[in-house]
């Protein structure tokens, strides 16, 4: 009969093991994310990041690859509520939120009130931060229903347009609140 030290030992390494972290890879290993009000199943390696996952393996293009350093915004994506850089997660990692991404603001090919503003006040150049822009803006608008022009620049700092549409893009926020419409940045053509 083993005694009383030798169950304990025994008892103390199952409990270790069990607590212990999985090792994931080194190569592919199935994945399953909640994206856009669907789980979607795939395998890939745990080094990739949601962003390589959601382009490369689910075909969700509309978050864009740009600094890969989280410091553009262009990735910016919905994840439990909050705006994240879907570069700086990995894929695995991501597997217990709730992803947003801008390919669940349309419906039935109708554009989202946000992204239609984007549009009516030519809130986009090349188009290539737009994505991240608009997803960043969405969960900002979340919180802050009713921002001033000071509001934005503080609540959307975190992302980044190379040609310089942030006026087109600050009318296209201030259109969405009737209450601040008045005070509309003046744009500069030319």
């Amino acid at each position: 009969m083993p005694s009383r030290k030798a169950k304990a030992s025994k008892l103390r390494s199952r409990t270790l093991k069990e607590s212990a972290p999985s090792v994931l890879g080194p190569g592919p290993v199935p994945i399953h994310l909640n994206v856009n009000g669907q789980m979607l199943s795939t395998t890939a390696e745990p080094h990739l990041t949601l962003l390589q996952v959601l382009r490369i393996k689910l075909g969700l293009t509309g978050a864009k690859q740009v600094c890969d350093h989280a410091t553009c915004g262009a990735c910016t994506i919905i994840a439990d509520g909050k705006r994240i850089y879907a570069c700086s997660v990995l894929a695995v990692d991501a597997q217990n939120l709730a992803i947003s991404t801008i390919e669940s603001l349309a419906v039935n090919s109708a554009l989202d009130p946000l992204q239609q503003a984007f549009v009516d006040a030519d809130g986009s150049q090349c188009g290539y931060c737009t994505s991240g822009f608009i997803m960043s803006a969405t969960a900002f608008l979340a919180d802050n229903p009713h921002p001033t022009l000071q509001d934005l620049k503080k609540g959307l700092c975190g992302n980044l347009c190379r040609c310089g549409t942030y006026a087109g893009i600050a009318e296209a926020l201030l259109a969405l609140n009737p209450r601040v419409a008045h005070s509309k940045p003046k744009r500069r053509h030319g």
